[in-house]
């Protein structure tokens, strides 16, 4: 089963997430920031991150640069799925390493679940 790590500090987008993913066969866990990831890399390694870029704590691009200094995770999927739509904002990301940036306001769930669905080669 593979494992997606979610930082998604507004829940009831964690929670839609959990579900559909859950649904589809994945393994979910969902922290409030980029801390809360650091550890939870510690604990188990994901197969793909989601990340927020809005975050208490620690924000997505500060836990992108992170994540890409880790030497288990260089090469993982990173998905930004942030409400942040300004493509200098997009393009920074892009540069600290995510491998594609989606704004939740212009994607639907399901859009969501076929990017993960490619990202790890089903």
């Amino acid at each position: 089963m593979k494992y997606i790590l979610i930082a998604e500090d507004d829940r009831f987008y964690g929670n839609v997430y959990k579900v559909k993913l859950g649904r589809l066969g994945y393994e979910v866990v969902i922290v409030q920031n980029g801390e809360e990831v650091i550890t939870e890399v510690k604990k188990k390694k994901p197969d793909l991150f989601l990340l927020d870029m809005i975050m208490p704590v620690m924000d997505g691009f500060t836990t992108i640069k992170a994540l890409r200094a880790m030497e288990d995770f260089k090469k993982t999927p990173i998905i930004i799925l942030s409400s942040l739509s300004q493509e200098e904002d997009r393009q920074k990301a892009m540069q600290f390493g995510a491998n594609d940036y989606l704004v939740k306001t212009n994607i639907s769930i399901n859009d969501v679940a076929a990017k993960i669905k490619a990202y790890l080669g089903e």
